[in-house]
């Protein structure tokens, strides 16, 4: 921990930290608080699903558009322009007297415009510490960003289902211009300019390493995402076992990705990471019982979040300066469609095998994951007493001749 307070007392580390913590918090919440609200306006679990299917359409479409963006516009003119358009969205959600076509309308629109904090902080990260604490950093902040999947959940639902789905997404709007303003006028947003790419658009995922965390994101969060649906069909949706068995999969990842951070990353650090992953979920299968699946879930937990930083590490070490934000709104389009493909898997086997047919689900996304990890290891950047910061942009000098 002593690491992590001098990370912390870098300038500039502790603020972008904190800022873009709250900045992403809607995150955790804008799912629950629009199926909430779509349920209740609608009467349709099914209307509220589509609608929510197209803010996640918008999300994976815009990942890494707008990240681009920042390169050729600047971090705080994109994002600010995200911002605007997003919480006039979410605002629309919530006051406008709308069907089923403008609910969707919208949330794609507010899908579309989520502003690409994720992207830019991950940018902004190698120029705020020195090369030997970036990895730390990237521990660090997979580590934080789960007190936004332990917390927000549980707000959301408190104030739609005690207040109202209306006050929900408010509350999600008026969080979205705290947060967001906060991380665009910090003076680190301002003094980090991003090279215009000259890449083609897309070219950035085909390097093996931002293929890989793309893939592997895909595959890790599909299983994170199978498991919270297996926990919600085992312990029900009302009951409070399911909620606190979630928030010990996140205590897990928080708790493990600190006590991992400060390990360097060679080419089996992936492999080692989701081995603990697999060989946890699979434990989840034995019984359910709520302090069985608590304490498998807490053991796989301690995976995720290391898994989570050799992403962020290999895919920051892999490019140039310049296409880090796109190559970073890959891998987060790969974990949204993960999100996605995870929950419905895992719908259809616990429909054919009840609950555990989620937790296989989970287990086995993960599992191949492993494989796609071993079978890869050579692709994997050996980071081990190396500079992992992105590499530097070289502008052409133009020679001078007698």
């Amino acid at each position: 921990m002593a690491g992590y307070r001098d990370l912390l007392r870098t300038p500039g580390v502790a603020r972008m930290i904190a800022a873009q913590l709250l900045a992403r918090f809607p995150n955790g919440m804008s799912s629950l608080a629009i199926l909430l609200h779509v349920e209740q306006t609608t009467g349709s679990y099914g209307a509220a699903g589509i609608v929510l299917a197209a803010a996640s359409i918008g999300q994976a479409v815009a990942g890494p558009v707008t990240s681009r963006w920042m390169g050729a516009w600047g971090m705080r003119r994109v994002l600010t322009l995200t911002l605007v358009v997003c919480v006039l969205s979410v605002l629309g959600l919530a006051l406008l007297p709308l069907n089923l076509p403008g609910y969707m309308a919208l949330a794609l629109l507010a899908g579309l415009s989520t502003p690409p904090v994720q992207s830019a902080v991950r940018t902004i990260y190698p120029k705020l510490v020195n090369s030997g604490q970036l990895t730390p950093l990237f521990s660090l902040d997979a580590s934080l960003q789960e007190i936004i999947w332990i917390v927000a959940p549980v707000v959301i639902t408190l104030v739609s289902t005690q207040v109202g789905t209306v006050q929900g997404l408010l509350l999600v709007a008026i969080i979205l211009v705290i947060g967001g303003s906060w991380f665009i006028l910090s003076p680190e947003v301002g003094r980090v300019r991003i090279p215009r790419s000259r890449r083609a658009f897309g070219r950035v995922v085909l390097k093996p390493p931002v293929m890989l965390a793309t893939v592997i994101g895909f595959l890790l969060i599909g299983a994170c995402a199978a498991v919270e649906v297996g926990v919600v069909a085992t312990f029900g949706h009302g009951g409070l076992e399911a909620g606190l068995v979630l928030a010990v999969f996140s205590v897990g990842s928080l708790i493990g990705g600190l006590a991992f951070g400060h390990i360097p990353i060679g080419p089996w650090a992936m492999a080692r990471r989701l081995l603990i992953v697999t060989v946890g979920l699979a434990l989840t299968m034995v019984m359910l019982n709520v302090y069985w699946i608590g304490g498998t879930l807490l053991v796989a937990g301690l995976g995720v979040a290391p898994a989570l930083a050799v992403l962020f590490a290999i895919t920051t070490a892999s490019v140039k300066f310049s296409d880090t934000a796109e190559a970073f709104g890959w891998a987060g389009t790969g974990q949204l469609i993960g999100a996605a493909a995870g929950s419905a898997v895992a719908g259809i086997l616990i429909d054919l095998n009840g609950p555990n047919g989620a937790y296989l689900a989970a287990t086995l996304f993960s599992l191949v994951g492993l494989v796609v990890s071993i079978a890869a290891v050579r692709a994997f950047p050996d980071l081990r007493g190396r500079d992992p910061s992105p590499h530097p942009d070289t502008e052409p000098v133009q020679a001078i001749t007698s």
